[in-house]
């Protein structure tokens, strides 16, 4: 039987892996929860997130997976098949095969090196998003079919390999904006690379034009105010940040306890053992 993966901060704190038939995604797996663990346990690692509208949830999975992206793939090995002007479908695929990191981590190692706003996106064989990587633009949803989309579907029905304009789908159905697209094939998956501009595999790539959702009025789950947002939403409860308080509608996503010296809520990492004052505090 398989088991999810998990980050359990304890104590004592534990971390769960799937059992996989690759090695490959088991090690990019451990190093990704080991830094959910580094994370909940470091001080100065905690406000960065603690400033973001989820709490930190998008920010912390997309630091941990690179965290554990560029263990596995060291820059000098990147920059052999990764240029100064970007990953290209193909280059991608060249670096997994070079390496033995799972095709997540070649994904993440490669949206660092767009040139512009964009996605790597990995897809199985029926168009279903295996994984996304995501630099500017809103994440993606694992698991979300593609397969019909231009390009994409053009790709999957031939020989894997396509070029031209296409747009996602969101989570609501939404298509974002149009993006310039190059696809290969990774051994039973493919891999898309989208960037809004300056794409690495044409001489000259004009901007697309934007065709994202347009605003709407909130009101706010935490300070009870009205507003118009032009954000993305939060993937999870699908309200973006409040301007005023910076929150969206997502439950804190650890226990938080209130410091009776500063009169702040904190994580548990903040409070000592027997201690109800926060470290600052204490």
């Amino acid at each position: 039987m398989q088991r999810r993966r998990a980050y359990d901060f304890g104590p004592p704190p534990h971390l769960s892996v799937a059992t996989s038939v690759s090695r490959a995604r088991r090690d990019f797996t451990a190093l990704h929860e080991l830094g959910h663990h580094l994370q909940k346990n470091i001080v100065d690692l905690m406000e960065p997130f603690g400033r973001e509208s989820d709490g930190g949830l998008l920010l912390e999975d997309a630091a941990c997976d690179a965290f554990a992206a560029e263990i596995l793939l060291p820059e000098l090995l990147v920059r052999q098949y990764l240029d100064t002007k970007g990953p290209t479908a193909s280059t991608v695929t060249q670096l997994w095969q070079a390496s033995n990191a799972s095709r997540m981590a070649v994904c993440v190692r490669a949206v660092q090196h767009l040139p512009t706003l964009g996605h790597i996106l990995l897809l199985d064989a029926t168009g279903h998003l295996a994984f996304a990587a995501s630099h500017g633009l809103p994440p993606l949803r694992r698991g979300s079919f593609q397969g019909d989309i231009a390009v994409i579907d053009r790709a999957l029905t031939g020989s894997g390999r396509a070029q031209g304009l296409t747009q996602v789908r969101y989570r609501d159905g939404i298509l974002g904006r149009e993006l310039h697209t190059d696809t290969a094939p990774m051994d039973g998956y493919l891999v898309a690379v989208l960037v809004t501009d300056s794409a690495p595999w044409r001489a000259f790539t004009p901007p697309t034009r934007d065709t994202g959702p347009q605003s709407r009025d909130y009101i706010c789950a935490n300070c009870d105010e009205e507003y118009r947002s032009f954000d993305p939403a939060c993937q999870r409860c699908r309200i973006p940040p409040c301007p005023d308080c910076g929150r969206c509608s997502c439950p804190p996503r650890v226990p938080e306890h209130l410091c009776p010296g500063c009169f702040t809520m904190h994580p548990p990492a903040m409070f000592r053992a027997g201690s109800d004052r926060c470290l600052n505090c204490d």
